[in-house]
């Protein structure tokens, strides 16, 4: 057991051990606030430019929150939390909202027509410091016929700082915004902007309606403005197959206080709805900013989850001796089929000889018959020369006593 001063966390002294202790969430978020503090200020000691911002009182909270660096909570679980990746985040209440910033815009996808929301955003009885950071609001349609090419695309997610979606059009966006806002810290956050006791889905065994200007119903302003109050104030969870989590829970602007209770409140959140099993499955919880180290808050003192989980030394050396078994059979099916391939490759290297063999001894007998046919043939044309040529002398005798015989008459 080491000694509580080289302890890297510090457990809870009464209750259950399942559950953050506040002390050590304070020193952890404490220590790297501090570290963030000092690593920006041998930064800057050592730059050539200067920040001409500082020190003025005018734009001090805009530049704060534009040069603040995010607090990360990373959650490491002993089993994998997912079973496929999940487009459409998770949110979490924080204490503390990360989006403060009154310059911060914000681009609200909604449902087609357009128009109501947008009539809803300037109703009188709408928040008025919400509705002037909503920039602008685009319908679905118009947002696939606009925003069509790579470049629209990016010029869109480099002019406003949060997006907001309609939760009924937000597994449509992948395909309409394409990757380069899903590989971004800028992916569209559902937000409810139907009536409260209206339904996304219909009840089992009821066939779905066909859209009308009713199902797209827009809430009251009142309900539109508390709704995008408390998603711009939520932490995004967005799971992946993997036993990890990173969430942006705090700023570097924040106060130790405010970061530990925004962690608190994360952690709460995730065990209790998107960690299965809760505490059981969690292996540790740490801290970190963008370029640190992390700062451990909680860690597990059992690598399992259930009693089941931890096998007995004879279940051990069962299993163990059970794999070495199949590894054996593998192995000797792996040189069975070496060997079954080898026996193929002679014997098929044995009948193309042969067929090679036979192939020549075609030839060579095709060789044979050709060149005793020519070889007739010659004699048969010498022959016949000769026969004509003996004619020939007979007919030139023949002709010279006819010459004579007619002299002498």
């Amino acid at each position: 057991m080491p000694p509580e001063s080289l302890a890297l966390t510090q457990r809870v002294t009464s209750g259950s051990p399942y559950q953050l202790e506040h002390s050590q969430t304070l020193r952890a978020s404490s220590a790297l606030i501090k570290h963030i503090d000092s690593k920006a200020d041998r930064k800057e000691a050592t730059s050539t430019t200067k920040n001409l911002f500082k020190g003025s009182t005018d734009s001090s909270d805009e530049t704060a929150s534009l040069d603040a660096e995010p607090v990360w909570l990373v959650l490491t679980t002993k089993k994998h939390i997912v079973d496929q990746h999940r487009l459409k985040p998770g949110k979490i209440p924080l204490p503390h909202s990360l989006n403060q910033s009154p310059s911060a815009t914000i681009c609200l996808i909604s449902c087609d027509p357009q128009r109501v929301v947008k009539d809803t955003i300037a109703h009188p009885s709408f928040s008025t410091s919400l509705s002037s950071r909503i920039t602008r609001v685009i319908g679905i349609s118009k947002l696939k016929a606009k925003y069509s090419s790579f470049e629209r695309r990016r010029q869109l997610l480099s002019e406003h700082d949060i997006f907001l979606a309609d939760a009924r059009v937000i597994t449509m966006l992948p395909k309409a915004l394409g990757k380069i806002f899903y590989k971004s810290q800028k992916k569209p956050v559902p937000v409810n902007l139907q009536p409260y006791g209206k339904k996304d889905t219909p009840s089992k065994g009821v066939a779905p309606k066909a859209e009308s200007k009713e199902s797209k119903a827009i809430a009251p302003p009142e309900q539109v403005a508390k709704e995008i109050e408390k998603t711009i104030s939520c932490a995004l969870v967005h799971l992946s197959p993997s036993n990890n989590v990173a969430v942006r829970t705090a700023l570097s602007t924040f106060t130790p206080q405010q970061v530990a209770e925004n962690v608190e409140a994360v952690v709460s959140g995730l065990t209790d709805k998107f960690i299965p099993k809760g505490w059981r499955n969690v292996k540790s919880v740490h801290i970190k900013g963008p370029n640190t180290l992390a700062f451990p808050i909680w860690l597990a003192s059992e690598l399992w989850i259930d009693e089941g989980d931890v096998l007995e030394d004879e279940e051990v050396k069962e299993r163990e001796e059970a794999n070495a078994v199949k590894a054996v059979k593998a192995a000797e099916a792996r040189i069975a089929g070496k060997k079954r391939k080898r026996l193929l490759a002679k014997v098929g290297e044995k009948e193309q000889q042969q067929a090679g063999k036979g192939k020549k001894r075609a030839k060579i007998e095709d060789a044979g018959e050709k060149e005793g046919r020519e070889k007739k043939k010659r004699v048969e044309d010498v022959d016949l020369s000769k026969e004509m040529r003996e004619r020939r002398d007979k007919l030139r005798e023949q002709m010279k006593v006819d010459r004579e015989k007619m002299e002498k008459s």
